[in-house]
């Protein structure tokens, strides 16, 4: 009751503002019309703007103009707010890094139905703009933009994601949107506007001809759904996100995915073979260097994965029932029950629609499940990788992620025989709490 009084009191205050606005721009018309009178002949020189800065009213108009449009943001973001605090509107946040299925995972939230706004790695653009020369980024400033842009789309703004698109979207038009296709709510009406011929666009909706992506209309889009979920493997910390918990107009969720870090490294080996030269180097001959820049690299993965997770797990007051850690190998397992876990941990409805997704998509046959694709053999997948990965490189990712495994729950293998005995699990039973 008390949010509709408030809310009806900000509106009639919008209301009187609007009355007195056009009271004076009544006023301000009525002195700036020039009138022909015996005494004063109509001068047919003087511009109309020149007769508005003449007058001192024009000033005061300049300025209630500037207000009105600040006060609009304001019951914009009002209203925002109100949603949140009653629990309306959810965000939700998967993270995850390359090679944890998180392209599959996401598909949970793609697949809920029309009230959800979904997009698929946004934060691509980000990440090329800020890398420098030698491929690196600068850390603090990357993970700055990442979580600007973050909180930005949460708000349905895609003003400056637009700034990080090359080529620049013009008049909010891109053809240049990583993964449109991923995002079912960027191909679908009002977004999907009348196919263009000979307009290239790459990554093009498959299941119907659109038109090039406008943004203006996503983000209308956006504004009507009652749920925004974003999937990205580019954030590092979670610390980093702090400031999107602390924003009112959000009612954020994170998800952390994660995966065997010996599975993971088996598929960038496969999806990127072009940047994993040296480990299938090593894994045909040869010691693996631990020095080497390519297993700090590794570990750096692992640590900053890890440390994500020590921080969601220690439920820090802002982390309190925000937080949420999932298995990409129990979600493998049990495709329905882990859905069903996340939707209610992210207060959202479990729909049929997610359901029917994942049984005809968690039983796909070898043919369709390729490095890309969001269909897989939930009880096969789980386990490949231990039939790709050497056991000399098994064991130096056992040595630079030891401390990751163990707190997610991965068993060592010590000998080449225990790594291809299925019969012998490498994943411990384990509960990781969310509520």
């Amino acid at each position: 009751m008390r949010f509709k009084y408030t809310i009806s009191l900000v509106f009639i205050v919008a209301l009187v503002i609007i009355e007195k606005e056009n009271n004076i721009l009544s006023r301000v018309s009525d002195k700036l019309t020039p009138r022909q009178t015996p005494q004063t002949p109509l001068s047919s020189n003087v511009s109309g703007l020149a007769l508005l800065k003449q007058n001192s009213s024009y000033s005061s108009f300049i300025k209630l103009d500037s207000a009105f449009t600040h006060l609009k943001r304001r019951l914009e973001n009002y209203t925002e707010r109100l949603e949140a605090l009653r629990g309306e509107r959810k965000h939700i946040l998967l993270m995850a890094t390359t090679r944890t299925g998180s392209s599959f995972v996401g598909e949970f939230f793609n697949q809920q139905g029309s009230n959800m706004f979904y997009l698929f790695e946004p934060l691509w653009h980000v990440e090329r703009a800020v890398t420098l020369e030698g491929g690196g980024t600068n850390a603090t400033a990357s993970a700055k933009a990442y979580r600007d842009v973050l909180e930005q789309l949460f708000l349905c703004d895609f003003s400056l994601l637009e700034s990080f698109i090359d080529p620049p979207p013009m008049n909010h038009v891109t053809t240049s949107l990583f993964r449109r296709e991923s995002s079912s709510s960027l191909c679908q009406e009002p977004v999907c506007t009348p196919f263009v011929k000979k307009v290239f666009e790459r990554y093009h909706c498959k299941t119907r001809r659109c038109g090039p992506l406008n943004l203006t209309l996503a983000a209308e889009s956006c504004h009507q759904k009652e749920h925004r979920a974003i999937k990205t493997v580019r954030v590092r910390q979670l610390e980093t996100l702090r400031p999107l918990v602390e924003n009112p107009l959000l009612d954020i969720k994170f998800i952390q995915l994660v995966r065997d870090p010996r599975a993971v490294l088996a598929s960038r080996m496969v999806a990127f073979s072009a940047k994993y030269k040296n480990w299938k180097k090593w894994a045909v001959d040869g010691d693996v260097p631990v020095d080497d820049e390519e297993v700090k690299k590794l570990k750096g993965n692992c640590d900053n994965v890890r440390m994500s997770a020590e921080v969601g797990l220690r439920q820090p007051a802002w982390l309190q029932q925000r937080y949420m850690l999932v298995r990409y190998e129990d979600i493998a397992r049990y495709p329905m029950q882990k859905a069903a876990e996340m939707y209610s941990f992210a207060g959202i409805p479990f729909t049929p629609q997610v359901k029917e997704w994942i049984l005809k998509n968690t039983q796909a046959s070898k043919e369709a499940s390729g490095v890309y694709s969001t269909q897989k053999n939930s009880s096969e997948q789980v386990e490949k990788w231990r039939f790709s990965i050497p056991f000399k490189l098994a064991q130096v990712v056992q040595k630079v992620c030891g401390s990751t495994m163990k707190l997610f729950g991965y068993r060592f293998v010590n000998d080449e025989a225990t790594l291809l005995d299925k019969s012998i699990s490498l994943l411990e039973e384990k509960t990781f709490m969310f509520r």
